[in-house]
């Protein structure tokens, strides 16, 4: 059996940006791993320059994240914000003031479990104490999006991560998981740090279960 640490992620916002420019800030319609990271990095005290630190935390652990089922699903809006010597999404700097598009998910729900492999730094015990006890104040993707309820659910055995998911209510939902079970839809994400710069990064396959699909057996895989 396999041990995941799981976490709610619920508050009137959120956002979870993908490939970006300034001018063209969306969100993803689920929770990326940079933004992920950085939610935990808060919660551990790791400040935003300590990329390295940063990414010794992403390399410790996989995860997969459900889009919990509701009777009236997140809905994405738009505000504005006015930024000066910006990137365009062209890749040129605008000599004038350029407004800047930014998403929010309203009223999303997710529930994330998160797998340690016990050879990176940070550990599922280390993660707990840091999410139940947190240094710096967490929030879901940007600072004006703040969390509706305590990060920490649970902690549980079994012996894939759908099947972890599928203990803690409301036990359905679509699931993007980095963990391949049977033969599910792929996606390619760009949200994993790279060591190359500040704010580069690189490729990851996201798998998709629907929200209707079955734990698949491990010997689907």
């Amino acid at each position: 059996m396999l041990e995941f640490l799981i976490l709610r992620l619920q508050g009137v916002m959120q956002a979870w940006g993908g490939h970006t420019y300034e001018d063209y800030r969306p969100s993803c319609l689920f929770p990326t791993r940079s933004g992920l990271t950085g939610l935990l990095g808060a919660c551990l005290g790791i400040e935003r320059k300590e990329k390295n630190e940063l990414i010794a935390l992403s390399e410790s652990f996989i995860y997969a994240v459900r889009a919990d089922r509701q009777n009236f699903p997140p809905q994405k809006i738009t505000d504005y914000h006015t930024i000066y010597k910006a990137r365009k999404s062209d890749g040129s700097e605008s000599d004038n003031p350029v407004v800047s598009k930014r998403e929010y998910l309203c009223d999303a729900r997710f529930t994330v479990a998160l797998q340690f492999s016990g050879a990176g730094k940070y550990t599922l015990p280390i993660l707990q104490m840091a999410i139940t006890y947190p240094k710096y104040t967490p929030f879901l993707g940007r600072r004006s999006c703040p969390i509706g309820l305590p990060l920490f659910d649970s902690v549980v055995s079994a012996e894939n991560v759908l099947a972890a998911l599928k203990l803690i209510a409301p036990h359905t939902g679509t699931v993007y998981s980095e963990f391949k079970e049977g033969d599910p839809a792929k996606l390619a994400v760009r949200d994993v740090l790279s060591r190359q710069g500040l704010r580069q990064f690189s490729m990851r396959t996201v798998y998709i279960y629907a929200e209707d699909s079955d734990v698949p057996n491990q010997s689907s895989n």
